[in-house]
């Protein structure tokens, strides 16, 4: 299997090459060191992000041909529209990633934009950009439902 294959199967820790982090015995919340943990993990991420959107640009460059063929023609087209659809949503991760690493260097990473309690290293692992709890989000995610609903 290709290497992009495998790192792409790969969790956000094992693509940065951290394991879990393991608090100590008193520690502060969002210190140097757990900080130290999610720059390295959202700095992965973001470069990861980066060389797959390189790869498609070079992979269409690579590939475009004008088929005669009005169905190979219509194939490559929508093969060419899913990728770059696929990478605007990871160009906005990109964004959504610079804006959270620009909140660790602000200290504001790790708390809840709406009540202000501690976000939890795990749930930060799992999802480093979350600014919100797991009851904040569950609740706003109640509201939109209801909202659409």
């Amino acid at each position: 299997m290709p290497e992009s294959k495998v790192k792409k199967s790969l969790g956000i820790l094992a693509i940065a090459g951290v394991d879990p982090y393991q608090e100590k015995a008193g520690e502060e919340y969002m210190g140097e060191a757990q900080l130290e943990h999610f720059r390295k993990i959202l700095g992965a991420w973001r470069n990861q992000l980066r060389e797959e959107v390189d790869r498609t640009v070079n992979h269409m460059q690579d590939e475009a041909a004008n088929f005669p063929d009005p169905v190979d023609r219509a194939a490559q087209e929508e093969e060419f529209s899913l990728e770059l659809r696929n990478r605007d949503r990871e160009r906005k991760l990109i964004k959504k990633i610079e804006k959270t690493l620009q909140r660790i260097e602000d200290d504001d990473f790790g708390f809840c934009d709406s009540c202000g309690v501690e976000i939890g290293i795990r749930r930060l692992e799992a999802r480093p950009t979350a600014d919100l709890c797991i009851d904040c989000k569950t609740l706003a995610e109640i509201k939109e439902k209801q909202m659409a609903g």
